[in-house]
């Protein structure tokens, strides 16, 4: 686990699904070393764990529980088989004890989403799984089953991304709190797990976090259905115009400025809201109203829960 622990998260808000995947694996394109390490797992073998093996029997306890085993049925072969997955990408954004040597891990994987997987003997002191499962490390991992809890079977470190460390470690934590919060379960987004890859390979070379968590911010509102496009306006179906004042009604999108919005619903230019489309935070107005709006959508899809990494850097920031 990382040097930080996780809270357990509360329930996320609800949402709707999406049931749209994406295409293959050969035709994904990211730009950084870890998703070209993900491409090349198969070929260097490296770091491949499994889970720890039951303790060997005695000639004793053999010879008590020896029977005889019957082949399975070619229907319950074919069932086991469609629910083993194997060389799956993946990330741990969470995990917390279970029973006395094992964990369970939350794992943001890339065609299968979010899921939880047990991971049998993973606390034991010389369990080769405690070093694989790391938080801002990719994985390629291996799991049996099809219910709510699965079992992980193996946990490959790919490789490719640099530890993050000081404010980055942090902002990691605070994409995983959220990623936590807004995605459902077995509800891929490929898109979006390609962008965390991405944000996360920015973090580790130290580029601004602020800039970079307001476009990861972004593409998960819209990819979890929570936001449409930004450069939009609702009402007249036509794009913001830069000089005009807009306002996000957190269910229906942008929409002009009128005056009478509640007090705590911010006003942001037309040209703040193009520049955010883009992803270009040049601009210092940008910069400051795309925080307070992204504030805003958050907490209010969050049912104003505050977020635990938040309070933390605002605690830090106070001291």
């Amino acid at each position: 686990m990382s040097q930080m622990s996780q809270p357990s998260p509360p329930a996320r808000p609800a949402r709707p699904t999406r049931s749209s995947r994406s295409s293959s694996a050969a035709t994904r394109v990211v730009d950084d070393e870890a998703s070209e390490a993900f491409r090349e797992a198969d070929v260097t073998g490296k770091g491949k764990v499994d889970a720890d093996p039951p303790p060997a029997k005695t000639d004793k306890t053999a010879k008590a529980t020896k029977r005889v085993r019957r082949a399975p049925s070619p229907a319950r072969a074919a069932e086991r088989e469609q629910s083993r997955v194997t060389e799956q990408p993946g990330f741990v954004l969470h995990s917390y004890p279970y029973r006395e040597t094992s964990l369970i891990i939350d794992v943001l994987t890339r065609d299968h989403g979010r899921i939880a997987l047990v991971a049998k003997g993973a606390k034991r002191p010389h369990s080769a799984l405690r070093g694989a499962l790391q938080t801002f490390q990719p994985l390629s991992l291996a799991w049996l089953g099809k219910g709510e809890l699965r079992t992980l079977t193996k946990a490959e470190w790919v490789g490719g991304l640099r530890p993050l460390e000081g404010d980055a470690l942090l902002s990691g934590f605070y994409l995983n709190e959220l990623l936590v919060k807004f995605c459902a379960r077995d509800d891929p987004h490929d898109k979006l797990f390609q962008h965390y890859l991405t944000t996360l390979h920015h973090l580790a070379h130290g580029e601004p976090a602020g800039i970079i968590l307001r476009a990861f911010e972004r593409v998960l509102l819209r990819e979890t259905g929570y936001a449409v496009a930004f450069d939009r306006c609702t009402q007249t179906r036509g794009k913001v115009v830069p000089e005009r004042q807009y306002v996000f009604h957190p269910d229906w999108g942008v929409r002009p400025a009128r005056g009478d919005e509640l007090s705590d619903w911010p006003v942001v230019s037309g040209q703040t809201l193009l520049d955010m489309e883009q992803d270009d935070y040049t601009r210092a107005q940008t910069v400051q109203q795309s925080k307070l709006l992204m504030r805003f959508l958050l907490n209010h899809h969050l049912g104003g829960v505050p977020l635990n990494t938040r309070q933390i850097l605002l605690d830090l920031q106070k001291l």
